[in-house]
């Protein structure tokens, strides 16, 4: 149990002390999410999770309970930070695509382990497709495309280890190319197509399109080995880091703690991955064994993609940084997860 929480602790640790040096409220705020997502892990001590095994009408009870939050979060949802992403509830913004997450791990855990050797058949791989591209069609126009490529990353890794013919992973490469290039230039809009090109171009439009990475490199930059210490900050401090409690939030650590700080907090999500990988090659079942792969999928892709996005690899998607991002809804999706590892492991 200790392998499996003692990064998480680091995450959490990590994230609260940074949240505190940027705002006093963030930092409640947070460690009231820390606290109900501990909640969460408490009652999956009790709770046997395995009567989905047996009853799959509550594994696709969810998933069609999180499409129509999706369709009401389009429609109802107000827009905020140019998205419509989050349901308003008095002073709490809950984003449903973070239960999609969820509820795809779990629906294609399912789908996967009982087709996993006719998963070559066509039709199979296009149900699959479905599948994603539902709640992945409704995020993607909220808009956040992020999310959205998250959600796609869930349906291919379970493509990939579900043992799917090199020729077919080749073919489908080969659609989603075009299927890529088609929304370049019909879907995309302005903005995003700039996000992407300033990453090839990085010296161009640094006070606008490219200010936020060029802001975090600098933050990052001017840290050195050991930081400037808590509340030090100055590009978070002076307010010149954009997002620091969740899109940039380990620039931000990384100015305060340094690389230390920063490698201590890379160091810990890759060995919590690492034991998910572990517990789920010790699993009874396929399905377990999916749950796991699937879990390590989403952290893994939100770490790429907040990390890459941070240094200037990657283009600004808005992903948080699992377990270390402020934010109650993706906290507490990734606590459920765990939660549902962690009783894997036990049983």
């Amino acid at each position: 149990m200790l392998s499996l929480f003692l990064p998480v602790g680091i995450l959490i640790a990590a994230s609260l002390i940074t949240l505190s040096s940027i705002a006093t409220s963030l930092f409640l705020l947070q460690l009231l999410w820390v606290f109900l997502g501990i909640g969460i892990l408490a009652l999956f001590f009790f709770f046997d999770w395995r009567f989905i095994l047996n009853y799959r009408w509550v594994i696709w009870g969810l998933y069609a309970f999180v499409i129509i939050l999706l369709i009401i979060t389009f429609i109802k949802a107000p827009t905020i930070r140019n998205t419509k992403s989050w349901l308003v509830f008095g002073s709490i913004n809950i984003q449903p695509v973070e239960l999609a997450k969820i509820a795809l791990i779990l629906l294609y855990a399912n789908y996967f382990s009982r087709r996993h050797l006719s998963i070559a058949r066509w039709r199979n791989i296009l149900t699959s497709f479905l599948f994603f591209a539902i709640p992945a069609g409704l995020v993607a126009l909220q808009p956040d495309l992020g999310s959205a490529l998250i959600l796609f990353g869930i349906w291919f890794g379970f493509l990939l280890v579900s043992g799917l013919p090199l020729r077919m992973v080749a073919v489908t490469l080969i659609v989603l190319l075009f299927a890529a290039i088609f929304m370049w230039f019909h879907f995309l809009k302005t903005y995003q197509r700039e996000r992407i090109i300033g990453v090839f171009y990085p010296e161009t439009n640094a006070l606008s399109i490219n200010y936020n990475v060029a802001q975090s490199k600098i933050a990052i930059g001017s840290a050195g080995f050991w930081g400037k210490g808590y509340g030090q900050g100055s590009q978070m401090q002076l307010g010149f880091l954009p997002e620091p409690s969740s899109d940039f939030i380990l620039a931000a650590l990384i100015e305060e703690w340094g690389m230390v700080g920063g490698l201590a907090v890379i160091a810990s999500l890759l060995f919590l991955i690492y034991q998910i990988l572990k517990i789920g090659a010790g699993a009874a079942y396929n399905f377990e064994k999916f749950i796991c792969l699937g879990t390590v999928m989403v952290f893994g892709l939100q770490f790429l993609l907040n990390g890459g996005s941070e240094v200037g690899l990657l283009p600004v998607i808005g992903v948080t940084f699992p377990f270390l991002s402020y934010g109650g809804s993706s906290l507490l999706a990734n606590f459920f997860l765990l939660s549902i590892v962690n009783a894997i492991r036990r049983r």
